[in-house]
């Protein structure tokens, strides 16, 4: 079974303050907000940081450490 969005509880990366929101999948996003806001660290230190985990430990042992690994988003 295939979720239809992505689900983020309680994110506290950067000036992120334990943020909570739900994001469609199969459809264009777009993260908006004041300068400052946590747009960014919203898409590449949580979201983007997340996927890469998934990704290498989807990976064999062997292949594993050839890739860097991001620190795991504090969510």
């Amino acid at each position: 079974m295939a979720q239809d969005k992505l689900i983020i509880l309680g994110a506290r990366e950067h000036n992120l303050k334990n943020i909570s929101l739900e994001i469609p999948r199969d459809q264009l996003v777009v993260l908006t907000g004041l300068s400052g806001s946590g747009q960014s660290s919203l898409a590449f230190a949580t979201i983007y940081a997340a996927g890469q985990r998934r990704y290498v430990e989807s990976l064999s042992a062997y292949a594993r450490p050839f890739l860097g690994l991001m620190d795991k988003p504090d969510v």
